[in-house]
């Protein structure tokens, strides 16, 4: 392991890494890496912790830029002084390059976007030790390639993000959770309540549905609304009107903090995202809780003890569908998945207990990408983790749009293919 503490010493790093052909590994806090397959091969691991500073924090432009190794409760605590953050739901040890690198969003990606959104600018290493920049500080910049756009989400395989500015928010000093829960006849009307608040002009930073697998029959509809203290009440009056403008709801809890199940994967983990789920706001003690102190490695939520986790994203006015998919699929390999996640962005996560056995996981999500295949696609189906993806027995990505593009990236990128091997494209 090699621990670089500056951007020269990252460069010479992969130089030297690529003059003996190893196959190099990065490493934040690891509170993602276990997300995905395994490396295929791994030489060296780059750990950038050392590199945690916040370089510049330019208030009045709401802009901040941060080395990679920071890690987000960090970064939390140095904006909050301004009262400004990086909207970005992610465990408070997690850093910076990391959050990037995974695509790491939470809840509040409805309303926010995920890190390729707010992104103005990055710094990385190439597979052979060459420095390159993207962007700028300022928000309007548009100079060069959108380097920024394409390293987010890829999973260290491209590069080694060494920095990266950000466009900033004010921090709300208002929050309320609200809550629906829905019985089992009263699907549709669950269904109608997200939908319902995804289109609403009440600008909810989150909209979430949760489906436990152990009662399969009650859907919950939560909701994140942020704002002044009389606009977040007046906006909470309204958006429990019409989370229960269809019946089903007996009624709408709401609170200023989040449910238990928000952002969370059952029966054991948080997702990446959050302080200690996929969180919402959380206070900047919170968010800096660890410290100093060096994070647990990987993630309980992909641990084989919490068993396999399949993404499925749909277009949000299919999620329907996209449901009953889930149910049948599950039905059709004896299987409950519990199904929690982002609904309003037309995104969900199907969690299957570790009981579940490595042919039905693999039945599951073989007959899942059917349902929602087709000409366009009406979604497609990820596994995140689970033991299924270590045994090597599942293609992670299956047949998603743009997969030979991204073949092609890869190889202009990193064409000895020594960035993450077999991360993204299993074996290789």
């Amino acid at each position: 392991m090699a621990s670089p503490s500056d951007i020269e010493e990252a460069s010479a790093l992969l130089a030297d890494a690529a003059a003996s052909g190893l196959a190099v590994v990065p490493r934040g806090a690891g509170t993602g890496l276990s997300w995905g397959p395994p490396p295929s091969a791994c030489d060296l691991v780059v750990d950038m912790r050392r590199m945690d500073q916040v370089v510049e924090h330019a208030a009045g432009d709401l802009v901040a830029k941060v080395q990679a190794g920071a890690s987000m409760g960090h970064v939390a605590s140095v904006l909050a002084e301004a009262g400004q953050q990086l909207a970005l739901d992610a465990p408070a040890g997690a850093t910076v390059g990391g959050v990037v690198a995974t695509g790491t969003a939470g809840p509040r990606r409805f309303r926010y976007g995920a890190p390729r959104d707010l992104l103005i600018g990055i710094t990385a290493v190439r597979a052979d030790g060459i420095i390159a920049h993207s962007g700028g500080r300022v928000v309007k910049n548009v100079a060069g390639y959108d380097l920024g756009k394409l390293l987010a989400g890829s999973q260290g395989t491209l590069a080694l993000i060494t920095e990266a500015t950000f466009r900033l928010h004010p921090l709300p000093p208002a929050a309320a959770y609200l809550t629906a829960e829905f019985a089992p006849a009263d699907r549709a009307a669950a269904v109608a309540a997200v939908t319902a608040a995804a289109r609403s002009a009440l600008v909810p930073s989150a909209v979430e549905l949760d489906w436990p697998g152990s009662d399969p029959g009650t859907l919950r509809v939560g909701v994140l609304l942020e704002g002044t203290e009389s606009g977040v009440a007046a906006r909470t009056e309204q958006m429990s009107l019409l989370l229960a403008a269809d019946g089903g709801s007996p009624g709408v809890a709401v609170g200023d903090s989040p449910p238990p199940w928000w952002g969370r994967l059952p029966p054991s983990g948080p997702l990446p995202g959050g302080p200690g789920g996929l969180g919402g706001r959380a206070s900047p003690q919170d968010q800096g809780g660890s410290g100093g102190d060096r994070p647990p490695e990987g993630n309980a939520a992909s641990s084989p003890q919490a068993g396999t986790v399949v993404r499925v994203s749909f277009w949000v006015a299919r999620l329907a569908e996209a449901l009953d998919a889930v149910e049948a699929c599950g039905a059709e390999a004896d299987l409950r998945p519990a199904v929690t996640g982002p609904a309003g962005v037309g995104l969900l996560y199907a969690c299957l207990g570790p009981d579940a056995g490595g042919d039905a996981v693999a039945r599951f999500v073989t007959v899942l990408r059917g349902r929602l295949a087709g000409s366009p696609p009406r979604g497609s189906v990820v596994v995140l983790a689970g033991p299924v993806l270590a045994a090597g027995g599942l293609d992670a990505l299956g047949q998603v749009p743009g997969t030979a593009l991204m073949r092609a990236v890869k190889d202009q990128f990193d064409p000895g293919n020594r960035m993450f091997p077999g991360r993204v494209f299993g074996g290789g």
